[in-house]
């Protein structure tokens, strides 16, 4: 048997069908944590998108960095290069 579940969310609702066992087991979850099981749903639906590794987050991380402009990537890749040691003498690399 499968039980329905509506989910309200800002004026949008979502009706899912699933188990009647699950169903029973998001009551039991619901009820321990002094939730609905609308409640319960939102939570743990929320948490999978919020999660640090959700396409979501990551295009609202890289989406929210600044981007270096061309100047700032001139003046890093000159620092990088003038930080560099030289080779020692009998460590040169040869083309084979």
């Amino acid at each position: 048997m499968l039980a329905s579940a509506s989910i309200y969310c800002d004026n949008t609702t979502m009706t899912i069908q699933i188990p009647d066992d699950l169903a029973r087991s998001l009551e039991g979850l619901a009820a321990s944590r002094n939730e609905t099981i609308e409640q319960l749903a939102v939570h743990e639906l929320s948490s999978l998108v919020a999660a640090p590794d959700s396409p979501s987050a990551i295009l609202k991380a890289f989406r929210s960095t600044a981007h270096a402009n061309r100047e700032a990537v001139d003046e890093l890749q000159a620092t990088i290069a003038s930080a560099r040691l030289p080779l020692s003498p009998g460590l040169e690399f040869r083309d084979q």
